[in-house]
C-alpha cells in the first residue's frame, strides 16, 4: 500500500482513540526499515494497544470484520478445507464452520483478487465464505504450525516423550522421512530448540521441534551412525547404512547454535525411469537425433536439485546395450546400473584425474557427473574429439548459457563448436495431486498470461476444451495439493549455423535469436504445455520461472 492509502487508517485510529499520534509516528518510522509491512501489522508488533481492539477497529475502517487469531478461535483443522499452499498464497486461514457457512480470515486488507479464488473453491465444496481480517504475523505463525502438522505427526511421541531413547528418536525421524517421500532431512539447531524439516517434492516443511536439551545427544548419535569423527567441530561427510532400502548421505556443518545435519535419502535399486516418463518432450526419433551421437558432448544444465543426475541416468539407461562400453565417473555413485562401469571418486581423487584413466579403458560413452573446472572441461572436450560420446552436467540457468559457461571456464570457441552437440536445461515442477485436484475453467487473467508468453515465441494457444485445476489437498499429498514432480525441458541442438556463430564469438543473445529461428523452444513453453495438459498449475510454473 502507498502511504496515502495507509494514512486514513492511522488518522481514523487516532480519531477513535485507539492509538495516539505518537504511535502512528513510531509506526511510520518503523516502516522505513520494513517497507513491506502494513500499518496495522506494525502497530500490532509495537504493542501500542489491546490487539483485539486494534484489529476490530481496523476491520471496521476497512469495511470488514476484524478478529484476533487466538488458539480458541481456531475451531476446525484449516487444511481439511484449503490446502496449505492455498493458505500461504492468499495469506488466509479457515477457522470456523457453521452448517454451510465457513469463516476465513485474511490479512488486514481484503481485495477481490485475493478472496475470489478462495471463495469459489469453497463454494465448489458447498460452503459460503464469510471473510474476516486479522494480523499477518498471526496468520504466518498459524501456517508455520500447520506445516509440521500436515507433514507428519508420526514423530511427535518420539520427539516429546521423556522415556524415548535418542536411538528411537533418530530412527523415527529417518523412517518418517522415508514414508513421506522426503529427499532430504534437515536437523538444525536453533537458539532454543532443534528443528526437523523434510524436503518433499522440492519444498521444505517443518516436521518437529525437539527440546534443546536433546541437541548434544542428537549430534553424538548422528555422528556415530554416520561414521563421523565424534570430537571434530568442523564440516564432515558420512553415510548411514542401517536401512536396507536406502543409502543415506550425511553432511554436518557447525553454526552459531551447534551442528546442523542434512541427510540425503537415496533409495537403493530404484528403477531408472524412462526419459519420457520424466517429462522429456518430443518423440523417440527427436530424442535419438539429439543424443545418439559420437565424437561429441551433451550437457544437462540446471541449478542444484533440479534433477540433472536423474536425467543423465535415464539417458544412459536408454543408450545402454551389450555392444556399448559405458563408464561413469561420479561423486558419489547414486544409482547402480547393471552393465555399466561405475567409478566413484574419493576425497583425494578428481574428475579430471579419473577421466584421464577412463580414456585408457576403451569407453564408447562416458558419463561425467559434473564439469566443474577448466581442467575437467578440457579433458571432456578431448574425449569428445577422439571418438567418445561424453554426457555431463553443468550449473547454469539455461541451455544457451552453457556455451557462455564453457567460455568462462577457458575453453576456446573452436573447441566448444566442434564438440558440443546438445545442451539441455531443465527444472522440476510439482504435479497436481490426482486424488484431490479440482477441475475449473482458466480465468481470463490466466489466459492472458499464457497467450502473451506463447505469442512471444510464435505460438498460438487454443483454450477450447482446456481445463486447469486447483491444488486442494488430501491425506495422500499431506494436504499440500501436489504429489510428485515432473520435468520441464528445453533442448538446444548445436546446428551448423549455431556452430558458425560460436566460432565467430557471437554473444548469447545472437545465438539465442538464431536458435529461435530454428527448432529451439525455451523452458517456459514446455511448462505451458504441461499446464495445458493438466500435469501442473500456472501457479507452480510461476513459482519456478517467475512469470508474473
Amino acid at each position: 500500500m502507498e502511504m496515502r492509502r495507509r494514512m486514513p487508517i492511522g488518522v481514523e485510529l487516532v480519531k477513535r482513540g485507539v492509538v495516539k499520534e505518537v504511535d502512528i509516528e513510531s509506526a511510520l518510522e518503523y516502516q522505513r526499515d520494513y517497507p513491506s509491512m502494513k500499518l496495522g501489522d506494525i502497530l500490532h508488533v509495537l504493542n501500542v494497544c489491546d490487539p483485539e481492539i486494534l484489529i476490530k477497529n481496523i476491520g471496521e475502517i476497512l469495511g470488514e470484520k476484524g478478529i484476533l487469531l487466538k488458539a480458541n478461535v481456531l475451531k476446525i483443522k484449516p487444511t481439511d478445507y484449503l490446502s496449505l499452499d492455498m493458505c500461504k498464497k492468499y495469506k488466509c486461514l479457515p477457522f470456523e464452520v457453521n452448517g454451510s457457512k465457513i469463516k476465513v480470515c485474511f490479512t488486514d486488507k481484503i481485495s477481490n483478487a485475493k478472496t475470489d479464488p478462495v471463495r469459489m473453491l469453497l463454494l465448489n465444496k458447498g460452503l459460503v465464505m464469510e471473510s474476516y481480517v486479522t494480523f499477518e504475523e498471526d496468520i504466518e505463525k498459524a501456517l508455520t504450525a500447520l506445516e509440521g502438522e500436515t507433514v507428519s505427526t508420526d514423530i511427535v511421541t518420539a520427539t516429546t516423550s521423556s522415556s524415548a531413547t535418542i536411538i528411537e528418536l533418530i530412527d523415527s525421524i529417518i523412517r518418517t522421512g522415508m514414508e513421506k517421500r522426503a529427499s532430504d532431512i534437515h536437523i538444525e539447531p536453533l537458539a532454543n530448540e532443534v528443528r526437523v524439516r523434510y524436503r518433499i517434492d522440492g519444498e521444505l516443511f517443518t516436521a518437529a521441534r525437539i527440546p534443546k536439551e536433546k541437541q548434544q545427544q542428537i549430534i553424538l548419535r548422528l555422528k556415530a551412525i554416520s561414521n563421523m569423527h565424534q570430537e571434530k567441530q568442523e564440516a564432515q561427510d558420512g553415510r548411514i547404512t542401517l536401512y536396507d532400502d536406502y543409502n543415506i548421505r550425511v553432511s554436518s556443518q557447525p553454526n552459531i547454535n551447534g551442528e546442523k545435519f542434512v541427510l540425503r535419502l537415496l533409495k537403493k535399486n530404484e528403477d531408472i525411469r524412462n526419459i519420457f516418463e520424466l517429462g522429456y518432450p518430443g518423440t523417440d526419433a527427436e530424442f535419438k537425433k539429439s543424443f545418439n551421437k559420437k565424437n561429441s558432448m551433451a550437457i544437462i544444465a540446471a541449478p542444484t536439485g533440479a534433477g540433472k543426475t536423474t536425467t543423465l541416468y535415464s539417458i544412459v539407461d536408454y543408450l545402454n546395450s551389450p555392444e556399448i562400453n559405458i563408464t561413469t565417473i561420479e561423486d558419489p555413485v547414486e544409482i547402480r546400473i547393471d552393465g555399466l562401469n561405475q567409478i566413484e571418486i574419493g576425497n583425494k581423487a578428481t574428475f579430471s584425474g579419473a577421466l584421464r584413466t577412463v580414456l585408457r579403458q576403451d569407453p564408447d560413452i562416458i558419463l561425467l557427473g559434473e564439469i566443474r573446472d577448466k581442467e575437467t572441461a578440457e579433458i571432456a572436450v578431448q574425449a569428445g574429439q577422439t571418438g567418445h560420446y561424453v554426457l555431463s552436467t553443468i550449473h547454469t540457468i539455461d541451455s544457451i548459457e552453457v556455451i557462455n559457461r564453457l567460455r568462462k571456464m577457458g575453453l576456446s570457441d573452436y573447441d566448444i563448436a566442434s564438440t558440443l552437440a546438445t545442451s539441455v536445461s531443465q527444472r522440476l515442477v510439482r504435479r497436481i495431486c490426482p486424488d484431490c485436484k479440482r477441475e475449473r475453467e482458466f480465468t481470463q487473467e490466466e489466459k492472458d498470461i499464457i497467450t502473451k508468453i506463447a505469442e512471444k515465441y510464435g505460438e498460438k494457444i487454443d483454450f477450447t476444451n482446456k481445463k486447469t485445476y486447483d491444488a486442494v489437498g488430501c491425506e495422500k499429498c499431506n494436504n499440500i495439493g501436489y504429489y510428485g514432480r515432473t520435468g520441464i525441458f528445453e533442448t538446444l541442438d548445436i546446428t551448423e549455423d549455431i556452430k558458425e556463430l560460436i566460432v565467430k564469438g557471437a554473444s548469447t543473445l545472437e545465438i539465442r535469436n538464431k536458435a529461435l529461428e530454428q527448432n529451439y523452444k525455451p523452458l517456459v513453453m514446455d511448462g505451458i504445455k504441461k499446464v495445458l495438459n493438466g500435469s501442473t498449475t500456472l501457479d507452480e510454473l510461476n513459482r519456478q520461472l517467475i512469470l508474473y
